[in-house]
């Protein structure tokens, strides 16, 4: 299976299904974008790890990392390995010093690792061919732009403050008082640095 590394490009509220998001991946070298429909808790976390925010409880994904740290196991890669039906599959790919093994996944969780453990995101051609949509330009930003501004894996700016705030707003709803503390004070400097 030939591979291609993504990167992730972009994450907004999805405006065709209610309470879920679209999370964009795109080719490292190459033009060709990868949206994918995850869910809120999802798109919540992958926010707070590409906006390199702390929180004060760890979260499953941290869990999940502190266990397999503990088992001497890392997170290598994570592969997106086929679609059917609309839904991505994906492996988690890890090494322990003497063997490399792979464990199933859902989508959100796999790029939710990667984003913790900064590792690649690779997706299978065939994937990429499905189910990915060639740009030059999406309006807003020449594809030179968005290389020039997420160099090695700088997520700094990735997530719109219009997007922060829905998912504020998302947080609260749901009493989720530690993420929107969280997101609410990243909102704040967002808006502090564009003044």
């Amino acid at each position: 299976m030939k591979l291609v590394e993504l990167k992730i490009i972009g994450l907004s509220y999805s405006q065709t299904q209610v309470g879920s998001y679209v999370l964009v991946l795109s080719e490292r070298r190459g033009k060709k974008k990868l949206p994918i429909i995850i869910n809120q808790e999802y798109a919540q976390y992958i926010a707070l790890k590409i906006e390199k925010m702390k929180t004060k409880r760890p979260f499953t994904h941290d869990l999940f990392q502190t266990i397999t740290d503990k088992l001497g196991a890392d997170l290598y890669q994570v592969k997106i390995t086929h679609i059917l039906e609309g839904i991505f599959y994906a492996k988690l790919v890890y090494h322990n010093m003497i063997d490399e093994f792979e464990i199933d996944c859902v989508i959100g969780d796999a790029v939710s690792l990667a984003a913790l453990y900064r590792c690649p995101i690779l997706c299978s051609k065939e994937v990429l061919d499905m189910a990915g949509i060639e740009m030059d330009d999406d309006g807003t930003m020449t594809e030179d732009q968005i290389e020039e501004n997420h160099k090695d894996r700088n997520y700094a700016s990735v997530i719109s403050v219009d997007n922060l705030e829905k998912m504020l707003n998302k947080a609260i709803e749901n009493e989720e008082y530690e993420i929107a503390s969280q997101l609410r004070d990243r909102i704040v400097e967002l808006k502090q640095k564009s003044n």
